[in-house]
């Protein structure tokens, strides 16, 4: 029988890199392509485990859940750090202060 490409082995690849890109966007696209790409690993690793035999590309889904783990921890690292900042910062009165300075200036 023929080998065939597991089910989303490239994807789950470019979602682990987008998981490590994400972290610079405060955090938060990181950790969604990360869960994403954790959960479409596991699928095709239990696809994979049924039958190795039959599937290639189980080398992208390691490399995937690996760079979707480092972009996880990243991300959490990036969100734990915007919220320190922005306590550190100003915090909520600060942040208050600036919405009611904007809407004197915009007349709202």
């Amino acid at each position: 029988m023929e080998k065939r490409e597991l089910p989303n082995s490239t994807l789950i690849l470019v979602f682990g890199i987008l998981s490590i890109l994400g972290c610079c966007c405060y955090g938060v696209a990181g950790i969604v392509f990360g869960i994403i790409a954790l959960v479409m690993a596991k699928r095709a690793v239990e696809i994979y485990n049924a039958d190795p035999e039959l599937y290639t590309g189980y080398q992208n889904v390691k490399t995937g859940r690996i760079l979707a783990i480092i972009g996880l921890v990243l991300s959490g690292i990036s969100i734990i750090t915007n919220i320190i900042f922005f306590i550190m910062y100003g915090g909520f009165e600060g942040m208050m202060e600036m919405q009611e300075q904007i809407m004197r200036e915009y007349g709202g």
